[in-house]
């Protein structure tokens, strides 16, 4: 599958505190329940492996965070515009998350992801992740109520 010419020419850097107001207003237009901005800010301050990928205009297409424990990379958060879904872009991070992963020593790359979101199981399945488990009440949902999640990995 070769990518869209918006994919090819994507750009990444490491995420910065001034890229937070930017970022938190992408993942707040995708996501039902949103990280907070402060969510990102600790992220960063954690030392977590956050990146942001922006079009040859400068425009912000995506993010992704990981975390690295041990020999397993968790991809905290990852994000395409909703604009810019449908391109390339999501199998264009799943691309850099999984080569920076293998640069660190890890062994494979773990995430969460809701039951109700079809697209992203869908995508990840698709991509090479397979479910090894479920989170009980992990994520909030609306009402009051919780989402469990689906535990996926990937083998690198």
């Amino acid at each position: 599958m070769s990518l869209a010419p918006e994919a090819a020419a994507l750009r990444f850097a490491p995420m910065r505190p001034a890229d937070l107001d930017e970022v938190h207003a992408l993942e707040c237009s995708v996501f039902p329940h949103p990280w907070s901005r402060g969510n990102f800010q600790d992220s960063l301050a954690s030392g977590y492996d956050a990146w942001t990928a922006r079009d040859a205009a400068g425009a912000l297409a995506g993010y992704y965070l990981v975390m690295y424990a041990v020999d397993e990379a968790h991809l905290l958060d990852v994000a395409v515009a909703a604009a810019r879904q449908g391109q390339g872009l999501g199998r264009r991070l799943l691309d850099r998350i999984g080569a920076r992963a293998k640069e660190q020593g890890m062994a494979s790359v773990l995430l969460e992801v809701r039951p109700s979101n079809g697209r992203a199981l869908d995508f990840y399945r698709r991509y090479g992740y397979r479910e090894i488990g479920r989170r009980k009440a992990y994520y909030p949902a609306h009402g009051g109520q919780r989402e469990d999640a689906i535990v996926m990995r990937m083998d690198l």
